[in-house]
């Protein structure tokens, strides 16, 4: 069990490396969680994702504030979204729950870990399987199709999704690791 005041920060599930300068104001103290502990402190105030998603990033353990886009093979917003600063923030995508075409790549997924984002969550598919292995990065997706997606950036951006029994509201946090996703209303404090 961990101590209290300490907040769930969890950029990384490995041994702390020093992140690049222009992420150090991104990144506090790396503390580790379990999901299992979550729930068993804070019960119902969590909402637990009942999708088993398959993990597909080289960090399996990640957290932070929520974003969303809704959108259905096509991922021009996708690109969009995570070619920007995320400051530490996990992108849901609500796929639909389509493996017909992939939303994030290799490419795609590299914006995201070079532009500051801790995870993705993708409500549909996703490819490069292994090379997104390298990368440290939370993905999670239900799975891979080689099969690229369209282009002409129809979706919403923002907006509540819902999947698993779970609604993803920009602004909540997520937390994530082997066992599942949950999600709150605010940021953790681990106890």
């Amino acid at each position: 069990m961990h101590s209290l005041g300490k907040r769930a920060d969890c950029q990384r599930s490995r041994e702390f490396e020093s992140p690049p300068l222009r992420h150090r104001a991104q990144t506090r103290s790396y503390v580790s969680f379990a999901l299992a502990d979550l729930v068993d402190a804070y019960g119902d105030a969590l909402q637990s994702c009942e999708v088993q998603f398959r993990n597909y990033g080289g960090r399996a353990r990640f957290c932070g504030p929520v974003r969303t886009l809704r959108t259905r093979e096509d991922n021009a917003l996708i690109r969009e979204t995570l070619g920007a600063p995320g400051g530490g923030a996990v992108l849901v995508v609500d796929g639909d729950g389509s493996l017909r075409t992939a939303l994030v790549g290799d490419v795609i997924a590299g914006l995201a870990r070079s532009s500051g984002w801790s995870g993705i969550i993708v409500f549909g598919g996703i490819r490069d399987v292994v090379a997104l292995g390298t990368l440290d990065l939370g993905i999670k997706a239900l799975g891979s199709n080689p099969r690229k997606s369209s282009k002409t950036g129809v979706g919403e951006r923002d907006v509540p999704v819902s999947f698993g029994g779970a609604t993803f509201r920009p602004g909540a946090w997520l937390y994530s690791d082997e066992d599942g996703i949950v999600v709150a209303e605010r940021e953790l404090e681990l106890r």
